[in-house]
Protein backbone atom coordinates (compact mmCIF):
# COMPACT_ATOMS: atom_id res chain seq x y z
CA UNK A 1 0.00 0.00 0.00
CA UNK A 2 2.94 2.24 0.11
CA UNK A 3 2.92 3.17 -3.52
CA UNK A 4 -0.58 3.84 -3.19
CA UNK A 5 0.09 6.11 -0.59
CA UNK A 6 1.92 8.07 -2.71
CA UNK A 7 -0.01 8.35 -5.23
CA UNK A 8 -2.91 9.71 -2.93
CA UNK A 9 -0.64 11.96 -1.91
CA UNK A 10 0.14 13.11 -5.57
CA UNK A 11 -3.40 13.30 -6.33
CA UNK A 12 -4.26 15.65 -3.08
CA UNK A 13 -0.60 17.72 -4.12
CA UNK A 14 -1.88 18.22 -7.92
CA UNK A 15 -5.74 19.20 -7.15
CA UNK A 16 -4.33 21.84 -5.29
CA UNK A 17 -2.25 22.81 -7.40
CA UNK A 18 -4.28 22.41 -10.88
CA UNK A 19 -7.10 23.47 -9.91
CA UNK A 20 -8.99 21.75 -12.91
CA UNK A 21 -12.23 23.19 -14.20
CA UNK A 22 -14.70 20.86 -13.10
CA UNK A 23 -17.40 21.27 -15.62
CA UNK A 24 -21.01 19.62 -13.91
CA UNK A 25 -24.29 18.68 -15.81
CA UNK A 26 -25.85 17.41 -12.66
CA UNK A 27 -29.57 17.38 -10.92
CA UNK A 28 -31.04 20.33 -9.32
CA UNK A 29 -31.89 18.67 -6.03
CA UNK A 30 -27.93 18.69 -5.24
CA UNK A 31 -26.19 20.98 -7.69
CA UNK A 32 -25.37 23.54 -4.97
CA UNK A 33 -23.83 20.61 -2.50
CA UNK A 34 -21.80 19.63 -5.59
CA UNK A 35 -20.36 23.13 -6.43
CA UNK A 36 -19.46 23.95 -2.76
CA UNK A 37 -17.92 20.64 -2.32
CA UNK A 38 -15.57 20.88 -5.83
CA UNK A 39 -14.33 24.18 -4.23
CA UNK A 40 -13.44 22.70 -0.68
CA UNK A 41 -10.86 19.89 -2.58
CA UNK A 42 -9.21 22.65 -4.07
CA UNK A 43 -10.89 22.02 -7.60
CA UNK A 44 -13.17 25.32 -9.49
CA UNK A 45 -16.80 24.53 -10.72
CA UNK A 46 -18.72 25.20 -13.33
CA UNK A 47 -22.67 23.90 -13.73
CA UNK A 48 -23.58 24.68 -17.15
CA UNK A 49 -25.92 22.55 -18.57
CA UNK A 50 -27.45 24.35 -21.64
CA UNK A 51 -27.32 22.44 -25.35
CA UNK A 52 -26.50 25.90 -26.77
CA UNK A 53 -23.39 26.60 -24.60
CA UNK A 54 -21.76 23.17 -23.40
CA UNK A 55 -19.18 22.67 -26.34
CA UNK A 56 -17.83 25.76 -25.11
CA UNK A 57 -17.79 24.95 -21.24
CA UNK A 58 -15.88 21.75 -22.58
CA UNK A 59 -13.31 23.26 -24.49
CA UNK A 60 -11.61 24.83 -21.85
CA UNK A 61 -12.34 22.52 -18.64
CA UNK A 62 -10.49 19.65 -17.03
CA UNK A 63 -13.16 17.30 -16.88
CA UNK A 64 -17.23 16.47 -17.13
CA UNK A 65 -19.05 15.30 -14.70
CA UNK A 66 -22.66 14.12 -16.02
CA UNK A 67 -25.41 13.20 -13.34
CA UNK A 68 -28.37 11.79 -14.25
CA UNK A 69 -30.54 12.42 -11.13
CA UNK A 70 -33.38 14.46 -12.71
CA UNK A 71 -33.30 13.97 -15.91
CA UNK A 72 -35.25 16.05 -18.59
CA UNK A 73 -35.57 16.33 -22.17
CA UNK A 74 -33.18 19.49 -22.23
CA UNK A 75 -30.69 17.88 -19.96
CA UNK A 76 -30.28 14.85 -21.74
CA UNK A 77 -29.52 17.07 -25.07
CA UNK A 78 -27.01 18.92 -23.02
CA UNK A 79 -25.20 15.91 -21.76
CA UNK A 80 -24.99 14.04 -25.32
CA UNK A 81 -23.73 17.24 -26.99
CA UNK A 82 -21.14 17.79 -23.72
CA UNK A 83 -19.86 14.19 -23.83
CA UNK A 84 -19.91 14.12 -27.75
CA UNK A 85 -17.10 17.09 -27.63
CA UNK A 86 -15.37 15.55 -24.44
CA UNK A 87 -14.70 12.62 -26.19
CA UNK A 88 -13.61 14.35 -29.09
CA UNK A 89 -11.22 16.80 -26.57
CA UNK A 90 -10.09 13.51 -25.09
CA UNK A 91 -11.55 15.70 -21.96
CA UNK A 92 -12.54 12.75 -19.46
CA UNK A 93 -15.87 12.58 -18.12
CA UNK A 94 -17.21 11.03 -15.03
CA UNK A 95 -20.71 9.50 -15.49
CA UNK A 96 -23.19 8.95 -12.05
CA UNK A 97 -26.08 6.80 -13.19
CA UNK A 98 -28.31 7.92 -10.13
CA UNK A 99 -31.58 5.25 -10.63
CA UNK A 100 -30.13 3.58 -13.48
CA UNK A 101 -31.98 0.67 -13.30
CA UNK A 102 -35.70 1.72 -12.51
CA UNK A 103 -36.87 3.17 -15.59
CA UNK A 104 -36.32 2.61 -19.08
CA UNK A 105 -35.58 6.61 -19.83
CA UNK A 106 -32.68 6.13 -17.45
CA UNK A 107 -31.03 3.13 -18.34
CA UNK A 108 -31.71 4.71 -21.73
CA UNK A 109 -29.61 7.43 -21.47
CA UNK A 110 -26.96 6.25 -19.10
CA UNK A 111 -25.99 3.22 -21.92
CA UNK A 112 -26.10 6.32 -24.49
CA UNK A 113 -23.80 7.86 -22.83
CA UNK A 114 -20.82 4.36 -22.00
CA UNK A 115 -21.83 3.28 -25.53
CA UNK A 116 -21.20 6.24 -27.69
CA UNK A 117 -18.46 8.18 -25.79
CA UNK A 118 -15.09 8.03 -24.25
CA UNK A 119 -16.61 7.32 -20.38
CA UNK A 120 -13.27 7.65 -17.83
CA UNK A 121 -15.15 6.88 -14.77
CA UNK A 122 -18.66 5.06 -13.83
CA UNK A 123 -19.64 6.11 -9.70
CA UNK A 124 -22.78 4.83 -8.55
CA UNK A 125 -23.91 2.63 -5.65
CA UNK A 126 -23.67 -1.40 -6.04
CA UNK A 127 -27.73 -1.93 -7.44
CA UNK A 128 -27.09 1.01 -10.30
CA UNK A 129 -23.47 -0.71 -10.94
CA UNK A 130 -25.25 -4.32 -11.51
CA UNK A 131 -28.21 -2.56 -13.50
CA UNK A 132 -25.61 -1.37 -16.37
CA UNK A 133 -23.72 -5.30 -15.96
CA UNK A 134 -27.59 -6.51 -16.71
CA UNK A 135 -27.71 -4.51 -19.35
CA UNK A 136 -24.14 -5.07 -20.52
CA UNK A 137 -25.06 -8.72 -20.15
CA UNK A 138 -23.02 -9.10 -17.27
CA UNK A 139 -25.08 -11.44 -15.46
CA UNK A 140 -24.94 -11.23 -11.37
CA UNK A 141 -26.85 -13.27 -8.15
CA UNK A 142 -29.66 -10.60 -8.02
CA UNK A 143 -30.51 -8.14 -10.68
CA UNK A 144 -33.63 -6.92 -8.42
CA UNK A 145 -33.91 -3.01 -9.34
CA UNK A 146 -32.91 -0.43 -7.09
CA UNK A 147 -34.73 1.28 -3.95
CA UNK A 148 -35.73 4.19 -6.09
CA UNK A 149 -31.91 6.12 -5.68
CA UNK A 150 -30.75 4.19 -3.18
CA UNK A 151 -29.30 0.43 -3.38
CA UNK A 152 -31.46 -2.41 -2.61
CA UNK A 153 -30.93 -3.95 1.10
CA UNK A 154 -29.72 -7.03 -1.05
CA UNK A 155 -26.79 -4.83 -2.45
CA UNK A 156 -25.56 -3.50 0.26
CA UNK A 157 -21.86 -4.06 0.30
CA UNK A 158 -20.96 -6.48 3.32
CA UNK A 159 -17.24 -8.41 3.94
CA UNK A 160 -19.43 -11.24 2.95
CA UNK A 161 -20.61 -10.18 -0.62
CA UNK A 162 -17.12 -8.33 -1.37
CA UNK A 163 -15.89 -10.95 -3.44
CA UNK A 164 -18.92 -11.06 -5.61
CA UNK A 165 -19.60 -7.54 -5.71
CA UNK A 166 -15.58 -6.91 -6.57
CA UNK A 167 -15.82 -9.13 -9.41
CA UNK A 168 -19.01 -7.89 -11.00
CA UNK A 169 -17.40 -4.39 -10.97
CA UNK A 170 -13.98 -5.87 -12.26
CA UNK A 171 -16.25 -7.27 -15.51
CA UNK A 172 -17.98 -3.86 -15.95
CA UNK A 173 -14.51 -1.84 -15.76
CA UNK A 174 -13.16 -3.96 -18.14
CA UNK A 175 -16.64 -4.08 -20.91
CA UNK A 176 -16.47 -0.47 -20.55
CA UNK A 177 -12.85 0.61 -20.35
CA UNK A 178 -13.96 3.25 -17.49
CA UNK A 179 -12.66 2.74 -13.89
CA UNK A 180 -16.00 1.50 -11.86
CA UNK A 181 -16.86 2.61 -8.26
CA UNK A 182 -19.80 1.21 -6.38
CA UNK A 183 -19.70 2.69 -3.50
CA UNK A 184 -21.21 1.49 -0.22
CA UNK A 185 -20.20 0.75 3.76
CA UNK A 186 -17.48 -0.67 1.58
CA UNK A 187 -16.19 0.95 -1.50
CA UNK A 188 -15.15 -1.09 -4.39
CA UNK A 189 -13.05 0.43 -7.14
CA UNK A 190 -11.68 -1.32 -10.25
CA UNK A 191 -9.80 -0.78 -13.78
CA UNK A 192 -10.67 -3.84 -14.62
CA UNK A 193 -6.93 -5.19 -13.66
CA UNK A 194 -6.93 -4.32 -10.19
CA UNK A 195 -9.60 -3.76 -7.85
CA UNK A 196 -9.64 -2.41 -4.02
CA UNK A 197 -11.39 -2.35 -1.65
CA UNK A 198 -11.98 0.84 0.71
CA UNK A 199 -13.69 0.83 4.10
CA UNK A 200 -14.03 4.09 5.63
CA UNK A 201 -16.95 6.33 5.89
CA UNK A 202 -20.30 6.48 8.23
CA UNK A 203 -24.03 5.26 7.72
CA UNK A 204 -25.13 8.92 8.40
CA UNK A 205 -23.83 9.74 4.53
CA UNK A 206 -27.35 7.99 3.56
CA UNK A 207 -29.08 10.30 5.74
CA UNK A 208 -28.48 13.42 3.75
CA UNK A 209 -29.37 14.53 -0.15
CA UNK A 210 -26.50 14.08 -1.98
CA UNK A 211 -23.73 12.63 -0.76
CA UNK A 212 -22.69 9.99 -3.77
CA UNK A 213 -23.63 13.13 -6.05
CA UNK A 214 -20.79 14.98 -4.46
CA UNK A 215 -18.14 12.25 -4.72
CA UNK A 216 -19.37 12.23 -8.33
CA UNK A 217 -18.29 15.65 -8.85
CA UNK A 218 -15.12 15.11 -6.59
CA UNK A 219 -14.16 12.23 -8.67
CA UNK A 220 -14.53 14.09 -11.89
CA UNK A 221 -12.28 16.93 -10.36
CA UNK A 222 -9.44 14.09 -9.15
CA UNK A 223 -9.23 12.28 -12.68
CA UNK A 224 -8.84 16.18 -14.31
CA UNK A 225 -5.84 16.50 -12.39
CA UNK A 226 -4.05 13.07 -11.98
CA UNK A 227 -4.52 9.87 -13.38
CA UNK A 228 -8.12 7.97 -13.27
CA UNK A 229 -7.33 5.07 -11.17
CA UNK A 230 -5.22 6.68 -8.65
CA UNK A 231 -8.00 10.17 -8.58
CA UNK A 232 -10.57 7.78 -8.11
CA UNK A 233 -9.35 6.09 -5.06
CA UNK A 234 -8.01 9.99 -3.70
CA UNK A 235 -11.82 11.10 -4.21
CA UNK A 236 -13.50 8.39 -2.79
CA UNK A 237 -10.77 8.45 0.57
CA UNK A 238 -11.73 12.10 0.97
CA UNK A 239 -15.14 11.68 0.95
CA UNK A 240 -15.10 9.04 3.42
CA UNK A 241 -13.14 10.52 5.76
CA UNK A 242 -14.94 13.65 5.64
CA UNK A 243 -18.01 11.70 6.57
CA UNK A 244 -16.10 9.76 9.55
CA UNK A 245 -14.71 12.74 10.77
CA UNK A 246 -18.33 15.04 10.15
CA UNK A 247 -19.72 12.08 12.57
CA UNK A 248 -17.75 12.37 15.05
CA UNK A 249 -18.30 15.82 15.55
CA UNK A 250 -22.04 15.76 15.01
CA UNK A 251 -22.53 13.07 17.74
CA UNK A 252 -20.16 14.97 20.47
CA UNK A 253 -22.38 17.72 20.10
CA UNK A 254 -25.30 15.92 20.06
CA UNK A 255 -26.88 17.64 16.58
CA UNK A 256 -28.20 15.72 13.83
CA UNK A 257 -27.96 15.73 9.69
CA UNK A 258 -28.24 19.48 8.97
CA UNK A 259 -24.69 20.30 10.50
CA UNK A 260 -23.60 16.87 9.91
CA UNK A 261 -23.97 18.14 5.94
CA UNK A 262 -22.07 20.79 6.48
CA UNK A 263 -19.25 19.60 8.79
CA UNK A 264 -18.62 17.29 5.80
CA UNK A 265 -18.17 19.65 3.59
CA UNK A 266 -15.80 21.66 6.37
CA UNK A 267 -13.60 18.46 6.35
CA UNK A 268 -13.61 18.05 2.54
CA UNK A 269 -11.91 21.72 2.82
CA UNK A 270 -9.86 20.70 6.13
CA UNK A 271 -8.24 17.49 4.88
CA UNK A 272 -4.79 16.88 4.36
CA UNK A 273 -2.91 13.70 3.06
CA UNK A 274 -1.78 12.84 6.30
CA UNK A 275 -4.84 12.23 7.89
CA UNK A 276 -6.27 10.61 5.01
CA UNK A 277 -3.22 8.54 4.76
CA UNK A 278 -3.56 7.88 8.35
CA UNK A 279 -7.01 7.28 8.49
CA UNK A 280 -7.80 5.43 5.02
CA UNK A 281 -8.48 1.71 5.37
CA UNK A 282 -7.81 0.53 2.01
CA UNK A 283 -6.54 -3.14 0.26
CA UNK A 284 -6.66 -5.23 -2.10
CA UNK A 285 -9.33 -7.60 -3.47
CA UNK A 286 -7.67 -10.54 -4.87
Amino acid sequence: MEQIADEIKNALENIKEKKPLTQCITNVVTVNDCANAVLAVGASPIMADDAEEVEEIVEIADTLVVNIGKLSETQIEAMNVACKYASKTKTPITIDPVGCGISNLRNKTTMDIINNYYVSVIRGNMSEIKAIGNLLEIKSDNSEKAKGVDANESDIITKENLKTNSLIVEKVSKKTNAVVIASGPIDIISDGEKTIAIENGDSMMERITGSGCMLSSIVGSFIGSSDTFNGSIAATLIMSIAGENAKKYVDEHNLGTGTFRSKLIDNLYKLDSEEIIEKGNIYTIE
